[in-house]
């Protein structure tokens, strides 16, 4: 897990622009869901080829936040990246054409089918959970997935972000969830990248322009305020 926050000057420019750190004081069960993004075997298997090894470290963090979230009737929801392909040509050609090659690309386009895809095994899930799928890094871009319309329907307006990347996928879903009109938060310490660097940085993206950037356990206690 990483040990990195929100950097004090960023804390400082923050107060001064809107004279508190949380834009979002209060959260309530019945209209917030837990957003889990690509906590699969592609990104957390050891030797996978896009592992990012640091969010095997927050496995333990989702496994103890899950069960507190459900008790309280905040709905769970697993999204996971997958892409089709047929005869080693994706749905995703932008990306796996230009960002990647070689071996890699091969093994990354085997790796992403959506025959592969499972939450990872190393994770709580329960009955009631949902599993979401998503074609490009943001959940919430048109046609990536139907995160919106499950969201929408359960009357949801604030969403708790967690998994990996933390400034790839995961501060994707939360610009777009903001722009959409969705209250975000990004659970420090629910996140993981390949650096402490580039998850302080989407931290720091997140706290001045996007949401709010809390822990876990600062969450559920304001959640249980509400119960």
């Amino acid at each position: 897990m990483h040990k990195v926050g929100v950097r004090q000057e960023v804390i400082d420019r923050v107060m001064k622009r809107r004279g508190k750190v949380h834009v979002f004081d209060d959260y309530h069960p019945k209209k917030t869901a837990l957003v889990v993004i690509d906590m699969q075997g592609t990104f957390c298997d050891e030797g996978a080829p896009a592992e990012v090894a640091s969010s095997r470290g927050i496995v333990p963090n989702l496994n103890a936040l899950t069960p507190k979230l459900r008790e309280l009737g905040v709905p769970v929801m697993w999204v996971l990246h997958a892409n089709s392909n047929f005869k080693g040509e994706s749905d995703w050609d932008m990306f796996y054409n230009y960002f990647v090659s070689g071996d890699i690309r091969a093994r990354t386009i085997e790796a992403n089918a959506p025959e592969n895809q499972a939450v990872y095994s190393g994770l709580d899930t329960g009955p009631e959970d949902m599993v979401i799928v998503k074609n490009r890094y943001s959940a919430l871009i048109p046609g990536s997935s139907s995160l919106e319309r499950v969201l929408r329907s359960l009357g949801i307006d604030s969403i708790l972000i967690a998994g990996t990347k933390t400034n790839i996928c995961c501060e994707s879903t939360a610009r777009d969830a903001m722009m959409m009109d969705f209250r975000v938060t990004m659970l420090e310490d629910c996140c993981a990248a390949l650096s402490d660097d580039e998850h302080r940085a989407a931290l720091e993206n997140i706290v001045q322009q996007f949401g709010n950037v809390m822990t876990s356990d600062e969450v559920v206690k304001r959640l249980q305020q509400n119960a």
